[in-house]
């Protein structure tokens, strides 16, 4: 898999030869988290990414009905592309898919929102570890008390990502992402899980657990899965979403999102 392009994997991931979680895969290319959401929704949800950046930085947001995004991909197809979609009604989930090009309709917006997968490279490049990577799982994801910024109807906590580290590495990460505001940026916590709302850090709330060794903090990023959160508060009769970990993966290149 290491060795696919972006093309190569999106085009395995619309045959359905490919259905797992994208972390740690095509390094040095964008991954995205996504929502869709019906264009009476729209509006007030580009607010609410805006006034939310750190959670939500907007990567793209289509023409109505637009399902091809060709800025991001050479035929990049938003309805087949990704591995594992959501679907959701009134706000709760009613079915994990692989395909949704049969539920497409023209009034749907997508959002493609910048994801952390973007900065990992940089800070393995770095010679920092990614425990999720190293040890083969999703990166673990919870729910705080962090509270965005309202728009319209969308209200909501802020979901964080979480990676291990020694305080030192932790330091390091701060400088490295500090880089790339266009995927979270720097982390909004590190130590104490209770502090943000966090009871027991071996339960993530979305994704898998990892090891915390003996001399290493919690380090914790925004995450893009806020989206789903704040959707589901939200309650709109019909949203898609990426599934947890699971990203449309682009033709950009990781570089091209430093800001310095």
């Amino acid at each position: 898999m290491d060795l696919l392009t972006p093309y190569q994997l999106r085009q395995q991931i619309r045959l359905r030869q490919f259905n797992s979680q994208t972390s740690g895969l095509v390094q040095g290319y964008v991954q995205c988290n996504m929502a869709i959401l019906p264009q009476s929704w729209a509006a007030e949800f580009l607010l609410f990414c805006q006034r939310n950046p750190k959670a939500c930085p907007l990567a793209a947001v289509s023409e109505p009905g637009q399902f091809l995004l060709p800025e991001l991909g050479k035929d990049l197809d938003l309805r087949s592309d990704l591995p594992s979609y959501r679907i959701f009604k009134q706000g709760e989930l009613v079915d994990e898919v692989q395909d949704i090009r049969a539920l497409w309709r023209d009034d749907l917006v997508s959002f493609l929102i910048g994801c952390s997968f973007s900065f990992e490279e940089a800070l393995l490049s770095a010679g920092l570890e990614i425990r999720h990577i190293s040890e083969g799982k999703n990166v673990p994801m919870y729910n705080t008390n962090l509270q965005c910024a309202s728009a319209g109807r969308f209200s909501g906590n802020m979901v964080v990502s979480m990676r291990p580290m020694k305080p030192a590495d932790a330091i390091r990460a701060i400088q490295i992402c500090s880089r790339f505001p266009a995927v979270h940026g720097a982390p909004v916590h590190f130590g104490d899980p209770q502090a943000i709302g966090i009871s027991d850090i071996r339960s993530p709330d979305y994704g898998e657990a990892v090891s915390i060794r003996s001399g290493e903090v919690p380090v914790f990023w925004a995450c893009g899965v806020t989206l789903a959160a704040v959707i589901k508060q939200a309650k709109p009769d019909f949203c898609i979403s990426h599934s947890p970990g699971h990203m449309l993966v682009t033709d950009l290149l990781n570089s091209s999102l430093a800001s310095f």
